[in-house]
């Protein structure tokens, strides 16, 4: 499995968070709280963490195709939370350790 990581400092870090989840649990399996989540998306599991500021995303996915598709669909959903904020997309990081549990 490949692995990236994407980070989005904001103040509603977790207000996002919990979007994201909400959103995602009317179509895969999701499983949250204020401060952490995980998403069951159709490339891989999505870890995502809210503190300081800071919403951080950890992708898997099989291959890089996969991989790139998980970004878009984080991207996607949160830019239509953060519409405020002028989202385009986390700074995403290749190559990162996977999300541990």
């Amino acid at each position: 499995m490949l692995n990236d990581q994407g980070r989005f400092e904001t103040p509603n870090a977790e207000k996002y968070l919990q979007q994201l989840c909400k959103h995602f649990s009317h179509k895969v399996d999701v499983q949250f709280d204020t401060r952490q989540g995980t998403i069951a998306l159709g490339t891989g599991p999505a870890a995502l963490h809210a503190a300081d500021g800071v919403l951080a995303a950890e992708i898997s996915a099989p291959d890089a195709a996969e991989l790139n598709h998980a970004r878009q669909i984080i991207d996607t959903h949160l830019a239509r939370f953060a519409f405020r904020e002028d989202f385009e997309g986390m700074a995403w990081q290749s190559g990162a350790a996977p999300a541990t549990a």
